[in-house]
């Protein structure tokens, strides 16, 4: 079961696509098919337009609150890409997540200099 587990990790890592936040931080997303993305849990998403995060949420801020879930409704008609962040271990955390990819820029290559 240990080898089995440690695969999937190593696939999700293989698939994830790579962003810088605001603050520098950078974050390993995993893609999600777009046309049957889904709220799932207590999970961090992000939808993009290209290189423009258009959203950052949790399926709880879309039921809880009517901006939110206007802001994801107008996100979701004109994304092209969605991703899953990594679950934070908090809700300070989380809150700090969302507001660091919502300036996020995916990263093509990472450069020593």
């Amino acid at each position: 079961m240990a080898v089995a587990e440690r695969f999937e990790d190593l696939r999700e890592a293989a698939a994830a696509t790579n962003w810088r936040g605001r603050s520098g931080r950078f974050y390993a997303l995993l893609p999600l098919p777009v046309d049957a993305f889904a709220l799932e849990g207590d999970g961090l998403y992000l939808l993009a337009r290209g290189a423009d995060v258009l959203w950052v949420g949790t399926a709880a801020e879309v039921i809880a609150e009517a901006a939110r879930r206007a802001a994801f409704r107008t996100a979701l008609r004109v994304a092209n890409a969605a991703f899953h962040v990594a679950l934070p271990q908090g809700e300070i955390e989380r809150m700090t997540i969302a507001w660091d990819l919502e300036g996020a820029e995916p990263l093509v290559g990472l450069r020593l200099t």
